[in-house]
């Protein structure tokens, strides 16, 4: 989405402390997988959209290991927020960090994944817009779940304007009957906030800063607080169990499936297709049922995968490839035309186009030490049984024949055709120009 408007300054702050007890699981929380990213890294990409001028990420339990994931993001500021006190105190930390900036302070979660920038940058408009010729002090998301129990509540006066935030354990009775809830996501005018920040109180049943807080002091100060209703209260949706995981996960999947089927990628079953974020596919491609195609993938146009295929990160299919059932693939380019239909693995593989894999080869890339490349030329027909033990090559036009084992470090040359165990040059065989070209499946 377009940038907002450059005149406002902008930097994020975004939550990520938190333990996660419920996810019963050793991986911090904000590390826990979607489609190809973290949770705090899907978060992350979505705030990079906006093109902040800052981005703070605060972080406790875990540190070390989120640390580490986002090692090399020279975007980022990392703080450490020390004994977690609460939302408001999590905010103090980051605005220390902040220290001298002045524009708009925008408040996200790091574990929930599904919120937009497209939302996020409404909210900034809905601040902007809300206080006339003067902005108003701050902004916040709203919804209204199925089931509000447990979220703090929009409490508003009988005009219907936003007077404050309560915590569901400091919820009234009657304030429980409340279906509005607090979204946990806030635009802020940075003075506004910094000012407000040091007046929080931990008198409550938490005994905790709580960031919400802020909003009922501008408000009782009639500094202007805009709301900005989802219309669908399962994009504010956090991540506190692994249930809830799971559902981010197939909503998630949900809009990556719907953003290739508008590019023109023919999905036959997406009940069972698995593509996650970042895979790239062109027009015309065919996804057929039950495949799964990891992060870091690219796929031409006049492709098919699947049945039951798996494309691993570094996967480069070319115009016209086909990968086929019980096919797995791991970084390897398949070129042009290539096909591979029948229960093979090809790892560190570079093969060229119009090359036939036949059913059951295998390119044994791992020596229990290291990764080594197979190369297999344009128009090749590799036999079905074959083993390429890596590195090996196998030129243009060459072949082999059923069960073949070719040793390490063998290059076949181009229209050879070596066959047995360890596979040797047939005598007297060259394939000619017209077998190589009527390929096979």
């Amino acid at each position: 989405m377009p940038a907002p408007a450059p005149s406002v300054p902008l930097a994020v702050v975004v939550l990520a402390a938190g333990l996660g007890k419920r996810t019963k699981v050793s991986t911090p929380k904000v590390l826990l997988p979607l489609c190809g990213r973290t949770l705090l890294g899907t978060v992350l990409d979505t705030v990079r959209e906006l093109q902040p001028e800052r981005t703070v990420v605060v972080l406790h339990h875990g540190k070390a290991e989120v640390e580490k994931a986002l090692a090399g993001r020279t975007d980022l500021t990392l703080v450490d927020q020390g004994e977690p006190r609460g939302t408001g105190h999590a905010v103090r930390v980051a605005a220390e960090a902040l220290g001298g900036f002045h524009g708009e302070v925008l408040v996200v979660y790091g574990d929930c994944p599904l919120i937009t920038a497209t939302t996020l940058g409404e909210l900034r408009k809905a601040r902007r817009a809300a206080g006339g010729k003067r902005p108003a002090a701050a902004a916040v998301v709203t919804a209204f779940p199925d089931d509000p129990s447990g979220l703090g509540r929009i409490l508003r006066d009988a005009e219907g304007e936003f007077t404050g935030i309560r915590e569901e354990k400091d919820c009234s009775p009657e304030e429980r009957e409340l279906d509005e809830i607090n979204a946990g996501f806030y635009c802020f005018a940075s003075e506004a906030l910094f000012a407000a920040l040091p007046r929080l109180s931990d008198q409550n049943a938490q005994r905790e800063y709580y960031l919400t807080d802020v909003l009922g002091i501008l408000a009782r100060e009639r500094a202007g607080i805009a709301t900005l209703v989802v219309p669908d209260a399962r994009e504010v949706q956090g991540v506190n169990s692994l249930r809830e995981l799971a559902l981010a996960r197939e909503l998630m999947q949900e809009r990556i499936l719907v953003g290739h089927l508008a590019n023109g990628v023919l999905i036959e079953d997406p009940n069972t297709t698995y593509i996650d974020h970042g895979v790239r596919i062109g027009r015309d491609t065919r996804i057929l049922p039950c495949t799964v195609i990891r992060a870091g993938c690219a796929i031409g146009a006049h492709c098919e995968v699947g049945p039951f295929a798996h494309l691993r990160a570094g996967t480069v299919l070319e115009d016209g490839a086909e990968i086929g059932n019980f096919v797995e693939v791991k970084k390897s380019v398949v070129g042009a035309g290539t096909k591979a239909k029948h229960l093979t693995y090809l790892g560190d593989a570079v093969i060229g186009a119009r090359a036939n894999i036949g059913a059951g080869t295998i390119t044994a890339n791992y020596d229990g030490r290291a990764k080594h490349e197979t190369r297999i030329g344009d128009g090749a027909f590799v036999g079905s049984g074959t083993v390429l033990v890596a590195p090996s090559e196998m030129g243009p036009q060459s072949m082999t024949g059923a069960g073949a084992v070719v040793t390490r470090n063998t290059r076949i040359e181009a229209g050879e055709v070596y066959v047995g165990v360890p596979a040797r040059a047939l005598p007297g065989r060259k394939r000619r120009g017209d077998e190589a070209a009527k390929g096979g499946s």
